[in-house]
């Protein structure tokens, strides 16, 4: 799938999505929707008509209702999106966490946001690779885990000529993601930032296609 987020969305809106959906076979909108129960619902409702959205995202801190309010807005869609509950950014470590009044381990808080998530009939959530494990054993096998900030060490190079491309506080490899137990990885600036788009991106598939093999 191609990944749509706010940056474009904000820039080209609707338009920027059907004109993705001409050229792919799905669509990522990655707008992390967080608002009042009754505002996502309609958010939720008018992205789900969109061409080819196959997965839409939310905030977990949104709350219970606010995700009840979401899956409730897809009800009678034939085939509707896969609504995802974005649990910690990937870009806050701990100090960042208790900033905002997030007190406590990183994974329990993950865990805890994830279990929110299923209790509200969400059909995945989004974690970093480090807590794939522990979300697993607490939501199952049914719920999909997305990882976001996936780093493949040929981008730690790209540092110094795309100072943003280390912005992430807990990123993983495309190989741990999926050993762990990933079921979809979010790239964007290893491939995009990559002096030779293509060539990252198919190591990045080489790299997951091998994780896979390993898998019982």
């Amino acid at each position: 799938m191609a990944k749509i987020g706010s940056q474009l969305f904000t820039a080209e809106g609707p338009t920027a999505v059907e004109r993705v959906a001409r050229l792919v076979s799905g669509i990522f909108l990655d707008l992390k929707f967080c608002d009042i129960p009754n505002t996502v619902a309609g958010a939720v409702s008018a992205a789900a008509r969109l061409p080819k959205v196959r997965m839409l995202t939310l905030h977990t801190t949104g709350g219970l209702e606010m995700m009840r309010a979401a899956k409730e807005a897809l009800r009678g869609m034939k085939k509707p999106p896969k609504l995802l509950g974005v649990t910690i950014l990937t870009s806050l470590d701990v100090v960042a966490l208790e900033g905002i009044g997030l007190v406590g381990p990183i994974e329990s808080r993950v865990v805890a946001l994830a279990r929110l998530a299923q209790e509200a009939g969400m059909d995945g959530i989004v974690a970093s690779a480090r807590e794939i494990e522990a979300v697993r054993k607490t939501i199952g096998s049914k719920m999909l885990i997305v990882v976001p900030g996936v780093r493949p060490g040929m981008s730690a190079g790209l540092a110094s000529t795309h100072p943003m491309i280390d912005d992430q506080a807990r990123a993983g490899t495309p190989g741990s993601a999926i050993r762990a137990g990933a079921d979809y990885l979010v790239v964007g600036r290893p491939i995009t930032a990559a002096p030779d788009p293509v060539k990252a991106a198919d190591a990045i598939l080489l790299e997951m296609k091998a994780a896979r093999r390993e898998q019982p």
